[in-house]
């Protein structure tokens, strides 16, 4: 098994599975796409009994290895083209990707059932569903916390890309009016979005932290401490942040919409984005236990609905499909 990897790392394994590093042309609108075609001509020659590629975007690339009998699954994604950092060029791309998804690839995949509905009501296509999947419980360090300064249990908290649809600005903007000695974890950036960015990092608010991107162990520190979790995006599928905020036991705080209602529902509490505010005030005034109620449901729905496990048992199901 090997994976194509952007970023170099100071490892060519993980966890037994070869990691191929290929290079790709750094920006915003060519980034995947050149990486794609350069991992595909590799591809066909390194050979693969199955290969599976990401993102519909992608979907012209998987041609090319079903002519030369590898068979191919897609995962869609979300419907990537509603996002405002795209010009209208590369939403026609998107839009003409989507149409592609359904005949191209041997298999396409959608990783939440409104994705899936989406592409039986405007293509007639069927898409085989396989969400992702999220750790269940918390983790007992909080290393991460000291060198921040947070306490546990003390501070809200949203990791994501610092991009318009997925509102980092107006989480800021809505705790910023909170009457609280809480604090703000805002986690996160992006390549591209530079005066976007520069808007989210714009507060005097001594509550506010935004320390960057952090990944692996502090981040899953950060999600088992928190007395809340934001998720606020617009654009997406079943996001993996939310479920791993929700498997480690986080009340979460979701933006409505389909697909955010689809993975919360019942266990989180919905907010459209004028309501952002009253739902932290909301938080606040709850006691400890009825946060931790809150968070154990949440935690329960990714242990019935989202584990590993059973995401890793319907790929190799798929996959042995797919090669016989």
């Amino acid at each position: 098994m090997f994976v194509y990897c952007r970023a170099r790392h100071s490892t060519s394994t993980y966890l037994g599975v070869k990691l191929v590093y290929l290079p790709t042309i750094r920006s915003k609108y060519f980034d995947t796409i050149a990486h794609t075609a350069i991992s595909t001509l590799d591809l066909v020659f390194r050979r693969a009994d199955v290969a599976l590629y990401c993102n519909a975007a992608n979907a012209i690339f998987t041609i090319l290895p079903r002519v030369t009998g590898i068979p191919v699954a897609l995962n869609v994604d979300g419907l990537e083209r509603k996002r405002k950092k795209w010009n209208a060029a590369a939403r026609a791309w998107y839009r003409m990707s989507e149409w592609l998804s359904t005949f191209l690839p041997s298999r396409a995949v959608s990783d939440a059932e409104k994705i899936a509905a989406y592409y039986r009501d405007t293509y007639n296509a069927d898409t085989t569903f396989i969400p992702y999947g999220a750790p269940v419980g918390k983790v007992s360090t909080a290393e991460v916390l000291g060198r921040l300064g947070l306490e546990a249990g003390r501070y809200f908290l949203y990791v994501t890309r610092f991009e318009p649809e997925n509102n980092p600005l107006l989480v800021r903007e809505a705790f910023e009016t909170l009457e609280t000695d809480m604090r703000l974890a805002l986690i996160g950036d992006a390549p591209y979005a530079h005066e976007y960015i520069r808007k989210v990092r714009d507060s005097k608010d001594p509550r506010v932290l935004l320390p960057g991107a952090i990944y692996r162990q502090g981040y899953h520190e950060l999600q088992s401490h928190c007395a809340a979790y934001v998720h606020a995006t617009e654009v997406g599928g079943t996001h993996p942040a939310l479920i791993e905020a929700m498997g480690r036991g986080c009340l979460v705080l979701y933006l409505r919409t389909p697909e955010n209602e689809e993975v919360a529902g019942g266990v989180g509490l919905p907010f459209e984005p004028g309501e952002l505010a009253a739902r932290m005030r909301q938080v606040l005034a709850m006691s400890e236990a009825e946060r931790a109620a809150w968070g154990e449901k949440a935690r329960g729905r990714v242990a019935e609905r989202y584990s590993w496990e059973a995401v890793t048992t319907a790929y190799e199901r798929l996959f042995q499909e797919l090669t016989r």
